[in-house]
């Protein structure tokens, strides 16, 4: 047992419980552990292992002070030397517990901070960025929409998967760009994690019908408001740059976690490719508010009309508004993404947007709001003959029952459904003109769909109903630990005599070890008297031991021990 702990044990147990859950929480302690007294504590957090996990965390100016306060406690550092006393790195006195300057003796020193403020971009340059913001948005759009449509795939890290990447690297998305397009929808919030899926999110479908203005800003404030406080300055910014790559400087991870957040830094467009930055950026960096004007400058106008085609083809003569786009693409299939844009119209999608919600009016409606030339014919043929047979197919629940029942007006397709090999798993059972089956309702739906039959869900009421396939998923941060219980428990061992409490724990450990101790001994007279034990035994308030002088087994009342000291093990 390590006397540096004591020290320790008695700061824990006058901070408060705000500051013993800021502590636990920065040193990533199991609100379960098994830790009886603040001593325990106090050695746990002292302990190599836990200090290796902590040091890492520390940034490249709490690391220069930390080894500056091991090379002279009276060092000037008192910004950081707070911040390092809060996580219990610290004796009250400024000088790092012994067992911390061992573990910061072969650590190096981090290097000294440039702060070279980022030069201006060129016109050049200053187009390239706004530019690549801009194709950073609307990728990012697109992968939400497949998104929404079919949840990605999560590995077991987290990642998506290479099969996930691949398809969507057919879609157009860039794939080197994918893991960095998808960091960025994480912090934003508009992509969760759930059940090794990863989903949308509610933040979602506002974000892709605001204006891409509004996207960008949404986005750099969650990308600013994500970044590690190494990188954070006192304003509300950040550093330059060119000090991301030194700004953890003893965390063997930082040098590709900087570098993926460089390049989510080049792809929002707040970085050049040689490194110089776009004047929005640099108010940003300096704490200001984000403002898209200067950006949103240099893109092509937004337009909300488009020209319908009598090959059933939609033309848009410039990027189209990101709510019409989001509304169009649930009708319409997107053939090109370009400042032209072309969609293609077919019966799927058509349908696809029926299942969604839509109707025949809703969409006729929507398209002639947003044509320039009108309805061609053929597209109105289309949408009308689609919509009719939509719902030809109506899945619901027996009341009676429970089970799940597909009725038709066209007992063809009862038939056609009741011999297809591709829907035997549901196992669907003829019941008078109709089938059953004891599969749930929306499940038998969505197959029914997959199979391109024109199949609508309906509730109780015989309403027609839409169905929800991907329910969104909440981004809620990971909650707080809770150590409230575990800071009751080491205050019910909080004893009024420290000392000893400490005199016992020595005690203890050794006879543990079978320590020779040198104790002082109060005698009836007032005096103190000095033997040599090797600890035998502890108990009974009383500690047995054989005097090395004497040769003989003393048992001394622990309460008359003024002090101990291990001498040997």
């Amino acid at each position: 047992m390590s006397t540096h702990a004591r020290p320790l044990a008695e700061w824990l147990s006058a901070a408060s419980d705000e500051q013993l859950s800021t502590l636990f929480t920065a040193r990533r302690v199991r609100p379960d552990v098994n830790w009886q007294d603040f001593f325990d504590a106090a050695e746990a957090l002292l302990d190599p292992a836990s200090l290796a996990r902590v040091l890492p965390t520390l940034t490249r100016d709490e690391a220069a002070a930390l080894l500056a306060f091991a090379a002279s406690p009276a060092s000037e550092h008192s910004a950081q030397r707070e911040t390092l006393e809060s996580l219990a790195l610290l004796r009250p006195d400024g000088a790092p517990f012994p067992p911390v300057v061992t573990a910061v003796a072969d650590r190096a020193e981090p290097s000294a901070p440039s702060d070279t403020v980022p030069e201006p971009t060129t016109d050049t340059e200053t187009a390239h960025a706004a530019e690549r913001a801009f194709t950073t948005v609307s990728t990012l759009a697109d992968l939400l929409l497949l998104a929404r449509e079919k949840p990605f795939t999560l590995l077991a890290g987290g990642n998506v998967s290479a099969g996930e990447k691949r398809q969507l690297g057919e879609s157009g998305v860039v794939a080197e760009s994918i893991d960095a397009l998808i960091a960025i929808a994480v912090d934003s919030r508009l992509v969760a994690p759930d059940a090794r899926r990863l989903r949308t999110t509610p933040q979602t479908e506002e974000w892709l019908r605001s204006s891409v203005a509004d996207r960008w800003s949404t986005l750099v404030e969650c990308f600013r408001d994500a970044l590690p406080r190494g990188l954070r300055t006192a304003d509300g910014g950040w550093i330059p740059p060119s000090d991301w790559a030194d700004a953890h400087p003893w965390d063997p991870a930082w040098a590709e976690q900087s570098t993926a957040l460089l390049e989510r830094a080049r792809l929002l467009g707040l970085i050049a490719d040689e490194g110089r930055e776009p004047a929005w950026a640099a108010a940003i960096r300096r704490g200001a508010s984000v403002d898209a004007t200067p950006l949103t400058a240099l893109l092509p106008s937004e337009v909300d009309r488009i020209f319908l085609q009598n090959d059933l083809s939609a033309i848009s003569p410039g990027p189209l508004a990101p709510g019409l786009d989001v509304r169009l693409r649930t009708i319409a299939a997107r053939e090109s993404a370009a400042q032209a844009s072309t969609y293609r119209f077919t019966p799927e999608s058509i349908a696809h947007a029926l299942v969604a919600g839509e109707t025949e009016q809703s969409i006729l409606e929507f398209l002639e709001s947003l044509s320039l030339t009108g309805i061609p014919q053929p597209l109105r043929y289309l949408v009308t003959q689609t919509a009719q047979r939509h719902g030809l197919v109506r899945v619901s629940t027996d009341a009676e029952t429970g089970r799940t029942r597909i009725e038709s007006s066209d007992q063809h397709l009862i038939e056609a459904m009741s011999v297809d090999q591709g829907l035997r798993p549901l196992a669907l059972t003829k019941h008078v003109a109709s089938l059953t089956t004891r599969v749930g309702r929306d499940t038998v739906y969505w197959a029914l769909t997959d199979a391109r039959y024109p199949a609508t869900l309906v509730d109780e009421d015989g309403h027609a109903v839409a169905g929800e396939r991907n329910p969104v998923s909440e981004a809620t941060p990971d909650p707080a630990p809770d150590y409230s219980g575990l800071i009751a428990a080491l205050r019910s061992h909080q004893g009024p005599d420290a000392d000893a409490a400490w005199l016992d724990r020595e005690l203890e450990a050794a006879v543990r070890a079978k320590a020779v101790l040198r104790v002082s001994v109060g005698m009836p007279d007032g005096s103190t008297r000095e033997l040599i034990l090797e600890a035998t035994g502890l108990g009974g308030g009383r500690l047995r031991g054989r005097d090395r002088a004497a040769d003989v087994e003393r048992t001394l009342p622990v309460s008359s021990i003024r002090a101990a000291t291990v001498i040997a093990q």
